[in-house]
């Protein structure tokens, strides 16, 4: 029985996702190599990456997505876009993984790992901290941000019961605001071709109903933002959600589809139709037909709005951690 570390391409990473031969566990849509590979290209400082696939003789066990400055090594991606991070495992094959990874990231010289966007059920987290705790590494893990998501109710009435009494009343009021403001149509979008036609009026939107978030939208980020679109539609990830009055799109949300969980990336609405909630009713419009189509979770994802609680999310904690090297 043998290991070993082979540094590798997105290319050779993408095929080892699209085999299912290898049990590869690839755990949230942000560390897939489509999802990867988009924001190394649009991203990506001059740092080295890294894109290590650990083996057990010949079987592929683990795939660690790092990228490396100078002696410290951090996981490809960016907390401003990437809202989890993690490394891709074969579930059973931890502790193997993390010792091999840890033993060649020594021999190359590296001292020190620095891991953010942490979920508390990451790999990081589970395994790797209490191995470098063995090995007698310096480990530091601290809170970074909160996220909030919800199991979602088998059924919309079981949604709404679910809420507190408060809640669901201001819910079914806002309802029925905007049903009473025109004939009302929430729809999914999800081909390329109708996607990028409907990103230009999401960023407008984006732009313009937050300052904080056109403040956001560097040429850079709507370079990626626009690449990430038309990726994750090849791979049939990509969601709208759109909300209309008389055919008038009012406000959008884009998520994202994957393993039954859906991951409300960003948000923007006509600031003008305000008044009718249009922004937060369509989030509920998108968790209803979630509901309808019999998705499992509804992650709202890094942040603390105050929105993501009133609609019956739960806070988890993201952590980072540096691990120390000797």
């Amino acid at each position: 029985m043998s290991y070993t570390i082979t540094q590798e391409n997105f290319s050779n990473i993408t095929s080892y996702r699209n085999n299912p031969d290898n049990n590869l566990k690839w755990s949230v849509p942000f560390i897939l190599p489509a999802w990867l590979e988009v924001w190394w290209q649009e991203l990506s400082t001059e740092i080295e990456p890294s894109l290590n696939v650990i083996r057990k003789d010949e079987k592929i066990i683990g795939i660690a997505p790092l990228q490396v400055n100078n002696d410290v090594a951090s996981f490809i991606g960016s907390t401003d876009v990437c809202d989890y991070l993690d490394f891709v495992v074969v579930p059973g094959m931890e502790e193997n993984i993390f010792n091999v990874l840890l033993d060649d990231l020594k021999e190359k010289g590296i001292t020190k790992l620095d891991l953010k966007s942490l979920r508390p059920d990451s790999t990081v987290l589970t395994y790797l901290v209490n191995i470098a705790h063995i090995r007698g590494y310096k480990v530091s893990c601290h809170k970074e941000d909160v996220s909030v998501l919800m199991d979602l109710a088998p059924s919309w009435e079981d949604y709404l019961m679910a809420l507190p009494k408060k809640q669901r009343h201001e819910v079914k009021r806002k309802l029925r605001r905007l049903f009473e403001a025109g004939k009302v149509e929430y729809h999914t979008i999800q081909d390329k071709i109708t996607a990028n036609k409907t990103m230009e009026i999401f960023l407008q939107m984006f732009t313009e109903s937050r300052q904080d978030k056109a403040e956001f939208l560097t040429s850079q980020r709507e370079s990626f933002f626009r690449s990430l679109v038309d990726t994750m539609a090849d791979i049939g990830l990509l969601r709208f959600g759109v909300l209309e009055i008389d055919t008038q799109p009012l406000a959008m949300v884009i998520y994202f589809d994957y393993n039954d969980c859906i991951y409300l990336y960003n948000s923007g609405y006509e600031l003008k139709y305000n008044s009718l909630s249009v922004g937060l009713l369509c989030k509920v419009l998108c968790i209803k037909d979630n509901i309808q189509k019999n998705k499992k979770i509804f992650d709202f994802l890094k942040g603390d709005e105050i929105y993501k609680y009133r609609l019956g999310g739960k806070e988890i904690n993201l952590s980072n951690c540096q691990i120390e090297i000797k």
